[in-house]
């Protein structure tokens, strides 16, 4: 019932409904359309990618500078609010916008993320029968038809395998939160509360306790990702 803590749980969903469907969303359409570009495929896979390459904390300081303001009148080292101005809009303090400001957190990590879904699923995607797609297009199905009839239930288990991958990775995150407002005007999450109880404030007991509520929440994610493993090997 503490306000604080509903705020911090709020939160917490929001990276998990959103990351996950965004991330694995944009990764399937991506690695379905790169897929039709010929020679230049690698090139767009490299791009998409790149962002992997990145250290969660080394991202939080780039879009941080993206998000930067200044105060109206001054010049504007954030990319963002140099473009607001360009267009004369008044400059915005992004990370400052409640709720908004998660969202704009909840960015950075779909951009890191997207390109390892990509990866993954265009392994899948790449795997599915060519006399399937062929005999698909033979009965007069539409290319959106055969993506959602043919492709998606044939990768079914590798989007399933890389949803909960995802959704660990999102359930405790840190480093962003951390890097870009340290959990302040709203944006707190478990695991930087956790942080913040344990060693800002010392708060062994409440430390503790986030600490076991994270690791629970994780719990039956592992379980799933053990299980099909195990169903994959045999």
């Amino acid at each position: 019932t503490d306000p604080k803590m509903l705020i911090v749980l709020r939160n917490n969903l929001l990276w998990l409904v959103f990351v996950t469907a965004f991330a694995v969303g944009l990764g399937l359409v991506i690695a379905v359309m790169a897929d039709r570009v010929g020679k230049w495929e690698p090139v767009v896979k490299s791009f998409i990618f790149l962002p992997m390459a990145i250290s969660a904390v080394g991202a939080s300081v780039i879009w941080k500078f993206v998000y930067a303001f200044r105060p109206a009148g001054a010049a504007q080292i954030g990319i963002l609010n140099a473009v607001v101005v360009a267009l004369g809009g008044d400059p915005q303090g992004w990370l400052l916008l409640r709720p908004w400001n998660n969202f704009f957190l909840i960015l950075v990590m779909v951009w890191l993320l997207t390109g390892f879904c990509m990866v993954v699923i265009s392994a899948a995607v790449k795997g599915v029968p060519g006399e399937l797609l062929e005999a698909a297009r033979i009965d007069g199905a539409s290319e959106v038809r055969i993506f959602v009839s043919v492709i998606i239930p044939s990768i079914r288990g590798t989007l399933l395998t890389i949803t909960t991958t995802v959704l660990i990775m999102v359930i405790k995150v840190f480093d962003i939160v951390f890097v870009m407002t340290s959990g302040q005007f709203g944006t707190q999450v478990i695991a930087n509360a956790m942080f913040d109880e344990l060693f800002r404030f010392r708060n062994f007991g409440s430390g503790s306790a986030l600490a076991i509520i994270l690791f629970i929440a994780i719990i039956p994610f592992i379980i799933y990702n053990l299980r099909s493993v195990r169903e994959a090997r045999r």
